[in-house]
């Protein structure tokens, strides 16, 4: 069985692209206007999704049914295990007490709540999207935030807005590879392109974060602190994409951004301390208000026992996400398979790709290679070390996965929803229908990739979903294909706080479940704002300086 994707059944482009958006319809209008729970959203979108491409598009049945299964697994194992391990061992930090030794810690630095946002959310965050990615920061952020003190639903939302700038190299540069490859273009060229792009964000969402938080007032007090993480940031991620690698990117600007600001805070603090309403009111008496003496209960030695299991869970991450040794594990322990019906069944046409080409799909149980798994023995070796014994880690884990069930429930099926829109086609049409914006398409193209990611959960998704697109159709309109294929990874990143995906392992990590619509909500306006601010970035780059395109560079791999 084969089927040719077909992108204007309705021979009219604005009603094939209105019947294509349903599924999307579908599931904002239930998650964000009705509130139904996340689960069930995924459920009626993917449903509608197969409806429409069956119906409407001409895409057989069982090739319609089996891609939803086919981004079911991939959910499960990719994505959910991720979040379900980090959780788990947030649940042995708190367990055994070390949590409580951490939030002293992170005290000591500053008790501000708009600087420990930063420290954790943005600099924190960006490591951890560097090394994992993939709902990871998300997950891990939030669930320290709320141990902080945090009320759940910042912890949330405002965890989406920081996993922004770092999301294109994200997992040792995961996207930036997958645009390469779908592309044709050079990685280092493409690196450089989306690293001359999103710095400038960089020092916007530092400040775009606390603002979120905090009134302008509020948000200008720590404005020298903002400006630290900002350019620390942004400067390492423009030096390292354009004179370095595509790997390290932000494990990398995550590090200097985390040191330089610690550093920064130790001769530097607000004249007034900002807390949440219902905490114990600031004192303005002086610094030594401002930062208190390190607790007396607590020795150094106890201090980096309780930050053991994150440098642990950071270690891990970071060498699972090393692709000598992610691929010595696949190796040894990977089997793939060929999706049964599906895998090379459906072809993906012109205008999408320049001839015809089947789609493959090879589903890898990389059961130890995933970055759920190192997350997982991270974990166990940390509740070990902590003195936990099997029974003991077993009852945890239990309890963890009683709480997080629906959640991996939802993720799993966010992923089926949006493999379903991939391989009928929904995605090129909605795609498609970006490239009609002639001379602005460097705007709107832009948003094409927050669309990719907006739909998949994935900047990697995205950027393998609309690559060849971005660049047949700068081509066709005389545009530079290098900035055009960058600027689908740099849009994509500001669709990440608005995938269903993401606001899921959101909601999951921080006990916000069943709240995903307020969510939504609070942050679209937040992704809408993001990405108009990237496309007009991309929009001087193509007609104003065009010479600052990097064309032949030679960076290290």
């Amino acid at each position: 069985m084969s089927w040719t994707q077909v992108y204007d059944p309705l021979h009219n482009w604005i009603f094939s692209t209105l019947v294509a958006a349903l599924p999307i319809l579908v599931l904002f209008g239930l998650l964000a206007g009705l509130r139904v729970k996340p689960h069930w959203c995924a459920i009626a979108a993917a449903g509608t999704a197969v409806a429409v491409a069956v119906t409407v598009f001409g895409m057989p049945f069982p090739l319609a049914g089996m891609s939803f299964l086919y981004g079911v697994g991939f959910g499960v194992l990719k994505i959910a295990w991720i979040v379900l391990a980090a959780v788990y061992l947030y649940d042995i930090s708190v367990s055994t007490g070390q949590f409580e030794i951490m939030k002293e810690s992170v005290a000591g630095i500053t008790v501000d709540r708009r600087l420990q946002l930063l420290l954790v959310a943005f600099c924190f965050g960006a490591f951890i999207e560097g090394a994992a990615g993939f709902g990871a920061p998300v997950a891990i952020a939030g669930a320290f935030m709320i141990g902080l003190g945090f009320k759940p639903f910042h912890a949330a939302a405002l965890n989406l807005i920081a996993n922004t700038s770092p999301v294109a190299w994200g997992a040792i540069g995961t996207p930036v590879h997958t645009l390469a490859a779908v592309s044709g273009l050079p990685e280092s060229d493409l690196s450089a392109m989306v690293g001359r792009i999103l710095p400038f964000t960089g020092i916007i969402v530092p400040f775009w974060l606390v603002r979120a938080m905090v009134g302008w007032r509020e948000t200008f007090e720590v404005l020298p602190a903002i400006l630290v993480v900002g350019v620390s940031f942004s400067l390492t991620q423009y030096l390292w994409s354009n004179h370095i690698d595509s790997n390290l990117v932000d494990i990398a600007g995550g590090i200097v951004s985390l040191i330089a600001t610690v550093i920064f805070l130790r001769f530097w603090q607000p004249k007034r301390i900002w807390r949440f309403e219902d905490e114990r009111a600031a004192s303005t008496a002086g610094r030594a208000a401002v930062v208190p003496a390190a607790d007396p209960r607590y020795t150094a030695g106890q201090v980096l026992r309780a930050w053991m299991p994150f440098a642990i869970l950071s270690l891990m991450v970071f060498l699972w996400g090393l692709p000598a040794f992610k691929g010595a594990l696949n190796k040894a322990t990977t089997p793939t398979w060929d999706v049964p019906l599906l895998h090379n069944a459906v072809s993906r046409a012109a205008p999408v790709v320049t001839a015809l080409k089947p789609e493959a799909a090879r589903y890898d149980f990389n059961w130890l290679s995933a970055t759920g798994t190192g997350c997982f023995i991270a974990a166990i070796l940390a509740g070990f070390l902590l003195g936990v014994g099997p029974f003991r880690l077993a009852k945890i884990f239990w309890h963890t996965l009683k709480r997080m069930k629906l959640a991996m429930i939802a993720i799993s099926f966010m992923l089926g929803l949006g493999y379903t829109t991939r391989y009928s086609g929904l995605d090129a049409v909605l795609g498609l229908a970006f490239t009609r914006t002639g001379w602005l398409f460097p705007f709107f193209g832009t948003y094409l990739g927050w669309l990719g990611v907006a739909l998949t959960g994935s900047d990697t998704s995205s950027n393998a979903l609309f690559g060849s697109l971005q660049r047949i159709t700068a081509q066709q309109l005389r545009l530079d294909p290098i900035l055009m294929c960058a600027a689908n990874s740099a849009g994509g990143v500001m669709g990440k706080m608005v995938d269903a995906q993401s606001i899921t392992v959101a909601t999951s990590a921080t006990n916000q479940v069943g709240n995903e619509g307020v969510i939504f909500r609070s942050v679209f306006w937040h992704s809408i704002a993001l990405g108009a601010i990237v496309g007009l970035i991309v929009l001087l780059y193509a007609y104003v300086f065009p010479g600052a395109v990097p064309h032949g560079l030679t960076i290290v791999k």
